[in-house]
């Protein structure tokens, strides 16, 4: 039967199949079938005629095993746990290097697609950076958004730390916060320090005019303010106490004062220089915002980074904390206000640009009287959220700010 031609031999051994159930229909075995089937099938395959009976053809699918790797990060020691697919692992502590978990993956679990994930902290980026380059999947997570049972916060150690880090990756249970690009991280780094330096003028501004309290010395009416001029400066100069110790303290603090204020200055040239040059078609789109100068447009940039990424005003708002917490219960539904979790960097400089905006644009200043009657700071909330989803239209379509447009 297998000499034939093939179509005859498919047609003979088809017939024979039909004979055979004929002559005994309620005992032909499924052994029997399954011969008589392979039969069919190895003389199709012998005589090359695949094409005549395709729906015979059979595809293997390839399973990559999957390793599911918890990490908790400290400056001396990582405590990971790991999980495959198929069976619980250990948990391990290891020197804190990113390069020993990938040789340790490497040695042991060379064919399984990796996923790990660690809680975002002092240590930063690198390491996820390190594993992206692995082709791992990296999680990035903020410790507030990892599910724990309330017995972990009786008991906390580095194992049940990561050991539920690692359960709760393999349920598809945590959401990585987004890892900027190094380049953006850096000029972001550098937008922060600057606060630095502002913070530091502010403190020594407060410094001066305490110890001048101190001294039973008077601040000039015109002089008392936020504002310091060359002449105040001069004035403070000029103030002599009666002791050199006193005097050499005034000296030392306009000294620091004389170091804040130039490093600050020189660190908010280089901000809008490096905004300017790297960003420059968003950067001048945000500079057409009514309130928002040249540090406020970097600071936009350094934190968020392309609006366009926003696809949904939400999810942007919830980035920088224009949200309000809100409990709701039954009957009861609380509004606590915005929202702690935010870019508060961020939030407090968009508000201060808020501020100016309702002082140029009609249909801002409309919104800030239509709700007349609560408190300013909250109601300059409000403005400010408005005038983030102004922002983010300007970007995302690429069009100048235009003031008193309603929409």
């Amino acid at each position: 039967m297998l000499l034939g031609n093939c179509k005859e031999k498919i047609k003979n051994v088809s017939t024979a199949f039909a004979n055979a159930e004929a002559e005994c229909p309620n005992r032909i075995s499924i052994y029997v079938k399954a011969v008589v089937l392979y039969h069919l099938s190895h003389a199709v395959q012998m005589n090359g005629c695949q094409n005549h009976c395709k729906l015979m053809k059979t595809e293997t699918t390839a399973f990559n095993p999957k390793l599911y790797i918890g990490i908790d990060v400290h400056k001396k020691s990582w405590t990971f746990h790991y999980q495959t697919d198929l069976f619980d692992g250990k948990t391990i502590t290891q020197p804190a290097n990113p390069n020993t978990l990938v040789e340790w993956v490497q040695k042991h679990y060379p064919a399984h697609e990796v996923t790990c994930a660690y809680e975002a902290g002092f240590s930063g980026y690198s390491a996820a950076r390190l594993f992206q380059k692995q082709n791992w999947n990296v999680l990035v997570l903020n410790a507030a958004d990892i599910p724990r049972p309330q017995k972990q916060s009786v008991v906390k150690t580095d194992k049940i730390d990561c050991r539920n880090i690692c359960k709760q990756l393999k349920n598809e249970a945590l959401k990585s916060i987004t890892i900027p690009e190094e380049q953006r991280e850096s000029f972001r780094s550098l937008f922060r320090e600057r606060n630095n330096f502002v913070m530091g003028l502010r403190h020594i501004k407060l410094n001066i005019k305490s110890y001048l309290m101190y001294c039973g010395i008077t601040i000039p009416e015109e002089f008392d303010n936020a504002s310091w001029s060359k002449n105040f400066i001069e004035w403070i100069k000029n103030q002599r106490n009666e002791y050199e110790t006193g005097s050499l303290k005034i000296s030392y603090l306009l000294k620091r004062y004389e170091f804040m204020y130039q490093e600050s200055l020189s660190v908010s040239n280089q901000i809008r220089l490096y905004a300017r040059k790297h960003y420059k078609k968003d950067y001048y789109l945000l500079m057409s915002v009514p309130g928002i100068g040249g540090i406020t447009a970097s600071a936009i940039l350094a934190e968020l980074g392309d609006l366009r990424k926003y696809n949904r005003f939400d999810d942007l708002a919830s980035s920088v904390g224009f949200v309000p917490g809100l409990y709701s219960s039954g009957d009861t539904t609380i509004v606590k206000g915005i929202t702690p979790r935010a870019k508060s960097l961020l939030r407090s400089y968009l508000i201060e640009a808020s501020w100016q905006a309702v002082r140029f644009d009609p249909v801002l200043q409309e919104y800030y009287r239509s709700h007349y009657g609560k408190q300013p700071n909250k109601i300059i909330v409000k403005v400010a959220r408005k005038l983030l989803s102004r922002i983010h239209a300007v970007i995302k379509t690429e069009t100048p700010y235009q003031i008193g447009v309603i929409k």
